[in-house]
């Protein structure tokens, strides 16, 4: 596969309080017709994050036609698991209403953070969203120890289907947390059941993070694009069967840094879906969301 970057989309710089920097985790949902909401997780000054939107048309994507006024999602009450910031994971559509499952996260004192796993819920077509609890829906556990991260959740019939981000150790510098890919399974979407097991693995001892899955399902299987990192962000990219056992094909992925740009030192974070027999990508640059998100499309039409 071969992608061809449109350019750089969004990138706040100071717009309000609450949307002082970065533009990460872009998540699409499709509105009507060639209008797209793009969902994004921003920080204020002190680096706490909340979770907002653009809108564009996909013809013209890099032309924002309108800019949330207000976050979706702000950093939960003092001494919840979200209280320093939440994250944008995926959003799931269920007739009208819409599921946003997100990473809720609070400063740590032996560690640097403690991540969780949140989910708010839409009843009015993504006008407004509230959490179904203050406590999370996925947590520290047995399976899970550290902390977890960056939800992709799709409902697959009938069943609910996760692959999420959770460490399986810490340690005083930053390629000591050796942060992976993991799988969950609900019946409703709120119950989950979880067995630990790691579902992309890395391939050098040099791989010590894995984030941020996007999952969609075709005809013969399930695609997956993710973010990895030994020094620094790149997109992978890995096939499946039935969702659980994956094959990497990194090398196939087709999009890599552009030097001198926004994305020259690192991307990461894509999101990839379809529109009208077209396959395109959303993804971030520099330094974690900072210089904000771009596009791509696929060449050729080559899925």
């Amino acid at each position: 596969m071969n992608w061809k970057k449109l350019g750089n989309v969004f990138c706040p710089i100071a717009i309000n309080e609450w949307m002082h920097s970065h533009a990460a985790n872009p998540v699409v949902d499709h509105l009507h017709d060639d209008l797209f909401r793009i969902y994004f997780s921003t920080r204020d000054a002190d680096k706490r994050s909340s979770i907002a939107w653009v809108e564009i048309d996909i013809n013209n994507p890099l032309a924002i036609l309108n800019i949330a006024e207000n976050p979706v999602l702000k950093p939960g009450l003092t001494g919840c698991f979200d209280d320093s910031g939440c994250s944008i994971g995926s959003i799931v559509r269920i007739g009208s209403m819409r599921y946003l499952f997100y990473m809720g996260w609070n400063l740590g004192v032996t560690v640097p953070w403690r991540n969780a796993i949140g989910l708010a819920i839409s009843k009015d077509g993504g006008q407004t969203y509230e959490r179904i609890s203050l406590a999370p829906i996925m947590d520290r556990s047995d399976a899970d120890p550290y902390t977890l991260s960056y939800p992709w959740v799709i409902h697959d019939n009938g069943e609910w289907r996760m692959w999420y981000g959770s460490n399986l150790t810490w340690g005083k510098a930053q390629a000591d947390m050796y942060h992976m890919i993991k799988m969950a399974t609900s019946l409703d979407g709120y119950q989950w059941q979880r067995d630990g097991k790691v579902v992309i693995e890395p391939d050098s001892s040099n791989e010590f993070a894995f984030a941020r899955p996007c999952v969609i399902k075709i005809a013969d299987g399930y695609r997956m694009w993710y973010a990895y990192r030994g020094s620094a962000y790149s997109i992978g990219y890995a096939e499946s069967i039935d969702g659980q056992a994956w094959i990497r094909k990194d090398n196939e992925v087709g999009i890599a840094t552009s030097a001198g740009q926004w994305d020259g030192e690192c991307i990461e974070y894509p999101c990839v879906f379809d529109h009208k027999g077209v396959r395109y990508m959303l993804y971030c640059g520099n330094n974690y969301g900072q210089s904000g998100f771009g596009i791509a499309v696929m060449d050729n039409n080559e899925y």
